[in-house]
């Protein structure tokens, strides 16, 4: 009895042990699949290479590069040999015989027939066939390649533009917290002065309609930057509730260069060039492909195994073998052929055109994206002599509010205009980010 509790015990114990390592494995597994520390700023760096790194899409094109590569691997194996072994039994009646006078009657097949065989069939020449399909599914891979790379371009641009929206309206709302804990100061203030009779109703009515209205801005504000947030967490795979904090913008890198050196630039690295690029070689190549379907095929056979039915020794199990060449030429397919060329001829064709409106769509994009990245920085340039100014405004207003020159209110809207004028600050510079990134990405320079 006691060895069978100890057995029990030591089976338990494995079985622990196993789901331990087993939960471990999952555990580990769950964490490399998403690297983010939502407890950290993190940078645009860090979320686009998680993004990219578990996104459904890029898995998913992944993937589709995958059935390319088993594309080509089955191209390739039309040059290996078909190998299959095949066995039966028969059973026959009547038995076909002959009758000779003299000498009786002789049985021409046994009535039970047995067979087995291994055969073999192998491709020798057929005229560039398996070569041009071959080529037609390598082009294939690379055509996957190229819209995994816009798959992941318009992955961190999406990114891009929801990390620097979401950068604006964490710091929009910082400042705004600091107007409304300055609004409810002016308004204890002026509440007691108003006991003392030393300001009016007036005074009180304006800063609490002050007060109300910096709070719905900042309702506003919460609900864009939640809006914002749930995008970001979709595109890591986060739970929407997940918070994330992101890095501020605080300098903006300089701009690139001239439009038509960067059209120049982009004409030679855009994906999308390539693409085009691609496609139209691969039209070529099924065009090739089309042209030599109706070549000869010359293919060598063989066959060997054991088998009965020959003469004298009807029941008698012999090897066998049977090896020879087939050509097999094509005569007339109807009018398939000259359809399908002409169709290849206008896949070429559309893929030229193609190629032709990639190339001035980029052109146009480099420099709407230039012209955008230009207001931008003017903006950023306009903000930051307003917040110059709205500092200076409000240090003198609150000098002459001291000394009892201006009033509360006079004060107040000298505060509200430093307020929206930093706040106009933060726009431009995150408009300014998400156009740099655009332009960059408009060239062919990618951030990944």
């Amino acid at each position: 009895m006691k060895n069978i509790m100890n057995t029990v015990s030591r089976a338990f114990m494995l079985i622990m042990l196993l789901a331990f390592f087993s939960l471990a494995a999952v555990s580990q597994e769950s964490t490399t699949v998403n690297q983010i520390n939502t407890e950290d700023s993190l940078s645009l760096e860090t979320i686009l290479k998680d993004v990219l790194a578990s996104h459904p899409s890029v898995i998913k094109s992944t993937e589709a590069i995958q059935m390319a590569e088993s594309g080509i691997g089955l191209a390739k194996s039309a040059r290996l040999p078909d190998v299959d072994f095949g066995a039966g039994y028969m059973r026959m009646g009547p038995i076909p015989s002959i009758d000779i006078p003299g000498m009786g009657t002789f049985k021409m097949a046994p009535a039970d027939n047995y067979n087995a065989t291994l055969n073999v069939r192998e491709t020798i020449y057929d005229f560039s066939k398996t070569e041009k399909n071959i080529q037609l599914q390598q082009n294939s891979k690379e055509i996957a390649t190229a819209n995994l790379e816009l798959v992941k371009q318009r992955l961190a641009l999406l990114t891009a533009v929801n990390y620097y929206t979401l950068a604006y309206y964490q710091e929009a709302l910082r400042i705004k917290d600091l107007q409304i804990s300055t609004l409810k100061e002016h308004l204890d203030f002026v509440k007691k002065k108003l006991e003392t009779g030393s300001a009016t109703k007036y005074e009180v009515l304006s800063t609490e309609v002050r007060l109300s209205s910096a709070e719905s801005q900042k309702v506003d504000l919460e609900t864009a930057r939640q809006n914002s947030l749930t995008t970001l967490n979709s595109l890591l795979g986060l739970p929407s509730g997940t918070i994330l904090k992101v890095k501020p913008v605080e300098e903006v890198p300089a701009q690139p260069g001239l439009p038509d050196k960067m059209v120049e630039f982009a004409v030679s690295h855009r994906t999308e060039m390539a693409l085009a690029e691609l496609k139209q070689h691969h039209a070529e190549l099924n065009l090739s492909s089309i042209k030599v379907q109706n070549n000869p095929v010359l293919s060598a056979f063989t066959s060997g195994g054991f088998k009965n039915g020959y003469i004298p020794e009807l029941n008698k199990i012999r090897a066998n073998y049977t090896a020879g060449l087939s050509l097999k030429v094509p005569i007339f397919t109807a009018t398939r052929q000259k359809y399908n060329l002409l169709l290849a001829t206008s896949e070429i064709n559309l893929a030229k055109q193609d190629q032709q409106l990639t190339r001035r769509d980029i052109s146009a994009e480099v420099y709407q994206n230039d012209a955008n990245l230009q207001a931008s920085l003017r903006k950023i340039e306009q903000s930051e002599l307003q917040v110059k100014q709205a500092e200076e405004a409000r240090s003198l207003a609150e000098v002459s509010y001291k000394a009892g020159v201006v009033t509360n209110l006079d004060l107040l809207d000298t505060e509200t205009l430093e307020a929206e004028s930093r706040l106009n600050l933060l726009r431009a510079r995150s408009e300014y980010m998400v156009n740099l990134f655009r332009l960059n990405q408009s060239t062919g320079s990618l951030p990944y």
